[in-house]
């Protein structure tokens, strides 16, 4: 076991450090899930069951053609609305052909059925939410973005899948909500079934092509990062020297945006998290230097129940690891085997 995943096995147990290193923010700056200026009004509204500020927010990623921030946008509301709904039912009653409402009201149904325990049939049922969502602007990814995680919750066939991946591209090349779906799909085989290693290649594959074709600065170049992130996750056998560039690519992407932006926030933890897998303890710390304030739940709450909480006391055990001075930052092993 690598020295720094000792130290994390033991961070639930450790102190935060009574300062935070140069470049972190203190603990009590650092927010979990943060919405970004445009959002936050939305969802203060929501809380009052008001639905016109989400409705213009949605309305105006939608006519700007900003899909990833339309797609960010959907997903956060859907969450809050999971828990008081009642501001979307009043949006869709006064505006049951709004393409914003249908495209939120699709999003619900689709988290609804895969919390459920009926979710093959809660997912079914929202398959006609989705194609309502899609043909009201056949513009707009986002809708097939929804199909493709539908697709993946009703163990849908390659066949289907690509089809449903086919019209996603149509509308949007390099749409990072798109991709990142396509790469759950492709990895959804446990570690143990026949043929897991083979679908984990080709995930990998995938990632890494399509960061290839992506213009310098889209999210689609962290993709293989992301499929780094599930290898290490299962346990399996990678090459070493493939894990690490598929880091290096998001290292570079990370780089391109500013320092505590919200846009990147979710990448840039994802990184420092494959970077502590690695054993690459100072660019992990780096990576949440750049984050900054901005903590996202995933990938923490894969391995704690409180992500903002576990950190916290990461960037106190990182910092302690970057103060005993220089190591190789390549010398450690990866989880999924180096070899």
């Amino acid at each position: 076991m690598g020295p720094l995943r000792a130290l994390l096995r033991h961070a639930r147990r450790a102190r935060f450090a009574s300062r935070p290193a140069a470049g972190l923010p203190a603990d009590a700056e650092v927010l979990l899930d943060a919405p970004d200026e445009r959002l936050a009004p939305a969802l203060v509204a929501a809380a009052r069951g008001e639905y016109e500020p989400a409705a213009k927010l949605l309305a105006a990623a939608r006519g700007g053609a900003e899909w990833e921030h339309r797609d960010r946008y959907v997903r956060r509301l859907a969450v809050f609305a999971r828990s008081r709904p009642a501001w979307v039912e009043a949006w869709r009653a006064a505006a049951p052909a709004d393409p914003d409402a249908q495209l939120l009201v699709a999003q619900l149904a689709v988290d609804r059925g895969w919390s459920s325990p009926a979710r093959t049939e809660l997912l079914g049922e929202a398959g006609a939410l989705i194609a309502a969502a899609a043909e009201a602007d056949r513009r707009d990814p986002v809708p097939w973005r929804i199909a493709l995680d539908r697709a993946r919750g009703m163990n849908a066939g390659h066949t289907e899948f690509e089809r449903l991946w086919r019209e996603a591209l149509r509308r949007s090349a390099h749409h990072y909500g798109c991709h990142v779906a396509a790469l759950r799909y492709l990895v959804r085989l446990p570690a143990a079934s026949p043929g897991a290693a083979d679908s984990f290649d080709a995930c990998l594959a995938f990632a890494e092509s399509a960061a290839r074709d992506a213009p310098p600065g889209a999210l689609v170049q962290a993709l293989p990062a992301h499929a780094a992130h599930a290898c290490l996750a299962r346990g399996l056998m990678v090459p070493r020297g493939r894990l690490d560039a598929a880091a290096d690519r998001a290292v570079a992407l990370s780089a391109l945006y500013p320092s505590a932006d919200p846009w990147p926030a979710e990448v840039r933890n994802l990184l420092a998290h494959l970077l502590v897998r690695l054993d690459r303890p100072r660019d992990a710390l780096r990576e949440l230097r750049l984050a900054g304030p901005y903590v996202t739940s995933f990938p923490w709450d894969r391995v704690s129940e409180d992500p903002l909480e576990h950190v916290l006391r990461l960037r106190a055990e990182l910092t302690t690891a970057a103060g005993r001075g220089p190591r190789s930052e390549r010398g450690g092993h990866a989880t999924a085997g180096d070899h």
